[in-house]
């Protein structure tokens, strides 16, 4: 597995990431632990070193996976998690407000150090930006961190380039975590050239288009009621059919290359910058082994012309967050 570097702080990472969201929240039911823990077994046994979770996925339960399955591997992976969420009491305890003041996140900090069996975290995330805490008191905070030594890295997610730019200014920026694929490619035109241009590493999440991209969902495909992607507008029957064009082109690709459809939109993301670290997750060793297949396959740079050519023929129907989501982004 070929290493890339996320930001100039000396953070290296495996080329291919492992997002561990889906293991225990966000898309359906929560899968057997113990299955769970083989499989990032199998991640480390096939060369990454990238696992990423956050203490909202569960809510906490990702955490304690991630850091029990990893245990065995302390000081050989990079281990990601993020800040930036509080329960809201006045509505059942659901995770709908964000807190993102200083004293929070030094709260969080510890809690996640102990879910995770870890002395200090490797990248620190806030999650989504905080409007109600200027950014430079968020990026102060975790410049503390890393000077108490619990934290190595710190990451933002989702968030705008004039944002980014204020925060790296206080705390250097290791890495931005933003949703990016052929499914969705807003970042090349809001981040991706202030990002290049200060030297901070790219996590593109949903890689595969929340699975949309692997061939494998269609109008049919019906959703659990904990799934994310049942409130989607992206994901209604109506628009899962519309951009089935989208998948068809890349399918035609892949039989070219004589690779899987999400082979080549992790190869595409993989082509598009040397910074850029995809993290897909998934539940099965099967789907693990081919994502990290997609490392194998080589597109030059006239087959990434070629294949964004023929996909931004497609007109893709349907929003990629609902509404409080979608509020929440490009901040």
């Amino acid at each position: 597995m070929q290493k890339r570097k996320l930001g100039t702080g000396g953070l290296e990472v495996s080329a291919l990431g492992f997002g561990c969201m889906g293991m225990s929240f966000g898309f359906g039911p929560a899968k057997d632990k113990q299955e769970m823990v083989a499989l990032l077994h199998a991640a480390v046994d096939r060369g990454v070193t990238f696992f990423d979770t956050a203490e909202v996925y569960g809510p906490f339960v990702n955490e304690e996976l991630v850091g029990e399955g990893l245990a065995p591997f302390r000081g050989k992976v990079v281990i990601a998690t993020k800040f930036g969420w509080e329960a809201n009491p006045a509505d059942g305890g659901k995770w709908n407000a964000l807190n993102s003041r200083p004293e929070h996140i030094k709260e969080v900090a510890e809690a996640s150090l102990q879910r995770l069996k870890v002395d200090a975290i490797d990248l620190f995330y806030q999650h989504r930006v905080d409007l109600n805490v200027p950014i430079e008191e968020v990026a102060g905070a975790v410049k503390e961190l890393i000077q108490a030594g619990k934290v190595k890295h710190f990451g933002m997610s989702e968030a705008s380039a004039q944002t980014i730019r204020r925060a790296h200014a206080v705390q250097p920026v290791a890495a931005l975590q933003s949703e990016y694929s052929l499914f969705w490619r807003e970042p090349e035109e809001t981040v991706m050239p202030t990002l290049e241009e200060l030297g901070i590493g790219f996590v593109p999440f949903s890689p595969l288009g929340k699975g949309f991209l692997t061939g494998k969902i269609d109008a049919e495909t019906k959703f659990d009621s904990t799934d994310f992607r049942a409130i989607v507008p992206r994901f209604t029957p109506e628009n899962r059919k519309a951009n089935q064009a989208l998948v068809d082109v890349i399918s035609t690709f892949a039989k070219q290359k004589k690779a899987t459809p999400a082979q080549i939109a992790l190869a595409w993301i993989l082509a598009k910058k040397s910074w850029i670290v995809p993290i897909p997750g998934t539940t099965k060793l099967s789907r693990l082994e081919e994502n990290l297949g997609a490392t194998q396959v080589e597109l030059s740079a006239e087959d990434v012309r070629a294949l964004e050519d023929a996909s931004s023929k497609v007109k893709l129907e349907g929003a990629r967050y609902p509404a409080f989501h979608a509020s929440l982004v490009g901040r």
